[in-house]
């Protein structure tokens, strides 16, 4: 799949976890590190050799960690990453089963993001095990990178274990879509306008959310994705996610995703160090 590089950088075949603050997060910067080890990357053999000079008109510092470089942490599966498609491992193609309820029971700004929360009874079946969908809210930008490109927007789709038997340590599937700018998406244009404008504040939705919308507009011939195991995106970050990240690249408005990203901020955690994960290929 060619994806566009102007780009800023799934209802049928797939899986997904997460939250985030912003790429400016709580993650101590590797300023003692000086190669980036674990993705074959190499920077200056100077202490804070990964850090670079941040010459855009409005940097409010003028040394940062490069955008493109991961950052490294105590715990060694962290999220998000940037997938290199080359270094993927090829996989069987699972299927995975979303049975969502239409409609959601709320409409959420919180600040941070905008999460719309599923009604009882929605689920997702994967790897022959049932997960209860939680919610599912965006990022502004993408958080995980594909070949070291971002996009503008990033859905996640959050699903709990139902047999975690240690509930106060559950197992999180989630299912994550990357949106470039295109034609309006009639998916978000469902919900887009009964969003609160005013931070932590909900509403319930007049009408109803329809995933079809969304899984129709992707081919049947287009259902492939990476996965791999990680962590939250948020605090506190716990390493009980696995990933899936729909190859397919949806399409929503530039006014869409200006709307979204204007009421939750860059929200985007920095992208983390693979270490010995491998990503797999579906």
């Amino acid at each position: 799949m060619k994806y566009k590089t102007n780009a800023l950088l799934v209802f049928l075949n797939f899986i997904f976890a997460c939250s985030n603050p912003a790429r400016q997060d709580n993650q101590k910067d590797s300023t003692e590190n000086n190669a980036v080890h674990a993705d074959s990357v190499t920077v200056d053999s100077v202490k804070g050799g990964n850090l670079v000079k941040s010459e855009a008109p409005d940097a409010s510092v003028k040394i940062t960690q490069g955008y493109a470089m991961p950052r490294f942490d105590d715990k060694q599966a962290q999220s998000p990453i940037n997938i290199l498609t080359d270094s993927t491992i090829n996989n069987s193609h699972e299927s995975i089963n979303l049975a969502f309820k239409v409609g959601v029971t709320a409409i959420e700004n919180l600040g941070h993001t905008i999460q719309l929360d599923f009604k009882d009874g929605s689920t997702t079946l994967a790897g022959g095990k049932v997960y209860f969908s939680k919610q599912f809210h965006f990022h502004t930008p993408s958080e995980h990178l594909i070949d070291g490109m971002t996009f503008p927007l990033e859905m996640h789709i959050v699903n709990i274990l139902d047999d975690s038997t240690d509930r106060n340590h559950p197992r999180y599937l989630v299912v994550a879509f990357l949106f470039k700018m295109g034609r309006e998406n009639k998916f978000i244009k469902e919900f887009l306008n009964e969003i609160p404008a005013e931070e932590g504040k909900d509403s319930l939705p007049s009408g109803e959310v329809k995933f079809e919308d969304l899984f129709n507009t992707i081919p049947k011939n287009e259902q492939g994705y990476y996965s791999y195991k990680g962590s939250l995106t948020t605090p506190p970050y716990s390493e009980s996610v696995d990933w899936i990240i729909k190859k397919y690249i949806l399409e929503a408005s530039p006014e869409q995703i200006y709307k979204i990203e204007k009421m939750e901020g860059d929200n985007a955690r920095h992208v983390q160090a693979l270490n010995k994960r491998r990503v797999s290929n579906s």
